[in-house]
């Protein structure tokens, strides 16, 4: 019996430890609630930040693209079976050729461009549309007809260059690249939203932040279930009005006497 005595309070404590290091949910959301305002507030200030970086800072860009296609065929026959599965092997040998240095040098310099051939590298994208021969070169520029004369000369070189290092049929244009009417990136309406979710998802975590690190007693049940004791009473806090500044007025003037 004592150790059943003994070991009660302490199972009590227990049990109270494990109740709060559970986070109530119910109250959690009412505290979101309860600030709704805020994160309103917060969504639109990071949407309204999103738009402003996005519209001052970042620079457009603009994609341009052409399409060649592979040929492979036996002493200018009818393309046969064999032709076909060598077009297709060829295919992925033209996309690494089509970005080595020797050629992208001579595209900086028939286009007499201000740029590196690296950094002409980063904007030119190749890719190969599944299970065909077709390559489509697209060049991203800030300038709309910037990426349109890349990749009209990146192909015209290819046309020129490769045929020689690799022994095959000169490709054949499928499109060639204008210049675009419209930018490509940035897009506003998604920056715009990022921005606001962001804005509110950091305002919801300060708040749920505060709400964790919170540990005063707020209401009379805040104690029962933090410290399991009923409190008997509950003492207002209230403006006494005049009758608090006379009090005021009159321990100054005691102190004043005192002195």
């Amino acid at each position: 019996m004592e150790n059943q005595a003994i070991n009660q309070p302490e199972a009590q404590i227990a049990q109270r430890q494990n109740d709060d290091d559970v986070i109530d949910l119910v109250e959690l959301f009412y505290v979101l609630w309860g600030h709704a305002w805020q994160i309103i507030l917060c969504l639109i200030a990071g949407a309204a930040i999103a738009f402003a970086y996005t519209y001052f800072l970042v620079t457009p860009l603009y994609k341009a693209t052409s399409s060649i296609y592979i040929v492979s065929a036996s002493n200018n026959s009818v393309v046969n079976l064999t032709d076909l599965q060598i077009g297709a092997q060829l295919t992925a040998d033209y996309q690494e050729l089509m970005l080595s240095r020797p050629l992208l040098e001579d595209v900086i310099k028939n286009l007499d461009l201000d740029m590196s051939t690296s950094v002409l590298s980063s904007m030119i994208s190749i890719t190969n549309t599944s299970d065909t021969r077709i390559l489509k070169i697209t060049v991203t520029s800030p300038d709309p007809q910037e990426s349109a004369d890349i990749a009209n000369e990146l192909v015209n070189q290819a046309c020129i260059y490769l045929p020689d290092i690799m022994e095959t049929d000169e490709p054949n244009l499928v499109e060639e690249a204008i210049p675009p009417a419209y930018k490509a990136s940035p897009s506003y309406a998604k920056n715009l939203v990022l921005g606001g979710l962001v804005g509110a998802v950091l305002c919801c975590g300060v708040l749920v932040l505060r709400y964790l690190m919170n540990d005063t007693f707020v209401t009379p049940d805040d104690v029962t279930r933090y410290l399991g004791v009923q409190p008997l009473a509950v003492i207002p806090e209230a403006d006494l009005g005049e009758f608090n500044q006379e009090d005021k007025k009159g321990r100054l003037l005691k102190r004043k006497g005192a002195k």
